[in-house]
């Protein structure tokens, strides 16, 4: 068994996400994730069907985001560590959000790590 972590890091949405008034409107999300995946063997020809393509995940977050919206960066981690483990070959998924601009000196955010 071959065991790698695939990583999407820093990806920027506009999206809803809060409880406040002032977050109905999409605000600036940067969302990173990290994959434990497992392969019966480490690659040999050098083609993106041996692996786990990390564009379901991006496309996936994007999805999220046009969507109607999260109250909880709680919420919004658990949906996309959801979507990773989809995967039957994802062991292990860290997700990360942070909001960016809640506070002009320092961004909030949750992370979780969840597997099977």
């Amino acid at each position: 068994m071959a065991d790698y972590t695939t990583i999407l890091d820093g990806l920027e949405v506009a999206m809803r996400l809060g409880i406040h008034p002032h977050e109905a409107l999409p605000q600036r999300v940067r969302i990173s994730v990290w994959l434990t995946v497992d392969y019966s063997a480490p690659p040999s020809a050098d083609r993106i069907e041996e692996v786990l393509d990390y564009d379901f995940i991006r496309d996936g977050i994007h999805a999220l985001a046009t969507g109607p919206g999260f109250a909880l960066q709680e919420t919004l981690v658990e949906a996309i560590a959801s979507l990773c483990l989809g995967d039957p070959r994802v062991r292990q998924v860290r997700v990360r959000s942070l909001k960016m601009d809640v506070y002009p000196d320092a961004a909030v955010g949750c992370e979780i790590v969840r597997g099977r």
